[in-house]
């Protein structure tokens, strides 16, 4: 199986969204902060749901 390969990265303050091919063959959107300590995490099937979650994002670390 091949690793997640992410392109279309973007960074929303602290959150960066980036799409990729899971192993279905599907387009997936994910969201991920990257505060030490923060665990934020979301996977969506539109970019645009990916983009407002980060943006609404309120990080609590």
């Amino acid at each position: 199986m091949r690793p997640n390969r992410f392109y279309n990265v973007i960074k929303i303050g602290p959150v960066m969204v980036g799409t990729y091919n899971n192993g279905r063959g599907q387009i997936r959107h994910t969201a991920a902060c990257t505060a030490p300590g923060c665990g934020f995490s979301t996977d969506h099937r539109d970019r645009s749901a990916a983009e407002l979650s980060a943006r609404t994002h309120r990080c609590a670390a």
